[in-house]
């Protein structure tokens, strides 16, 4: 086995000029990195520590919204409460990347650039509309969570690009998310489907924006305007829900494997995404 080199640095631009090295590979929480490690599954010449970059690790509040910096664990989200209230999607979604003691390591940044196809914390990312602050060597760009990844174990970073924030927008009152998915176990497997859904309620109930994001079903994570768009003028009848299951089945291009086949995957999908919108609307204050 060739040496393997390790760089910490400590502003943006040092990990830009780190990562143009061929060979180079950036880690936030190294929980899949590592273990492709260990397995043989990559062999980088460098791993680039981003950990040490100044705001890589927290969350903050900003012009309305929320900025979680690449190396910030899922622990760590789970413990911000004003995060928490406003995107409990998200948060759920991130809760379910590992075990307990892979949360204390695992990051939102990392678990999408991994660019698994089933990839829990990317639907939910994908329905809130977040944002990637994308830093390279032609400076700095904001890129949508579903433009990252191109297929599974790809992504459209260029050499020297990294992921150093992802940022969450403002809510509006009465707004809320969820995010469900299907395993073979009861926890710590890979999902067979996810579904998640982002809505914005006006004060009589009425869906006046809404975004679904589904996982596991396509090379990458999907987002479906359809199936929002199905939602929208709508109180959650059952009308709106069967368009929305319609939709999310017809956006579905997934695999048969040993977790299920295609034809279930899809099915799953669409009674996935129903689920979830009816628990998003409950939590933005539609009627139960």
């Amino acid at each position: 086995m060739s040496q393997l080199d390790y760089l910490a640095p400590v502003t943006p631009e040092e990990a830009v000029r780190a990562l143009g090295a061929a060979g180079a590979r950036p880690m936030a929480g190294g929980t899949d990195l590592l273990v492709q490690l260990r397995a043989g599954r990559t062999r980088p010449d460098v791993i680039v520590d981003l950990k040490r970059i100044a705001g890589a690790i927290g969350v903050r509040q900003e012009a309305g919204g929320f900025v979680i910096g690449a190396a910030t664990s899922g622990a760590v989200l789970g413990e911000h409460e004003a995060l928490v209230k406003a995107w409990p999607g998200v948060i759920e979604a991130a809760n379910l990347i590992g075990s307990t003691q892979v949360q204390g390591r695992a990051t939102l940044a990392g678990n999408l650039c991994n660019a698994s196809p089933a990839a829990d914390s990317v639907p939910a990312m994908i329905a809130a509309r977040a944002t990637c602050v994308v830093v390279g060597p032609g400076g700095r760009r904001e890129v949508p969570v579903e433009a990252i990844c191109t297929a599974p174990g790809k992504t459209s970073l260029s050499p020297g690009e990294f992921v150093l924030e992802i940022k969450l927008p403002p809510r509006p009152a009465r707004a809320s998310d969820a995010y469900l998915r299907l395993i073979p176990r009861t926890e710590m497997d890979i999902a067979v489907a996810g579904a998640a859904v982002n809505l914005v309620l006006d004060a009589q109930g009425v869906i006046t924006e809404a975004h679904v994001g589904l996982g596991a079903v396509a090379p990458t994570a999907l987002l479906v305007p359809e199936a929002g768009q199905a939602l929208v003028g709508s109180k959650l009848d059952e009308a709106a829900l069967a368009r929305l299951d319609a939709a999310a089945r017809a956006a579905c291009r997934p695999i048969s494997d040993k977790r299920g086949t295609a034809e279930y995957r899809t099915k799953i999908a669409g009674v996935l995404a129903r689920r979830a919108a009816a628990i998003a609307y409950k939590r933005a204050g539609g009627a139960a």
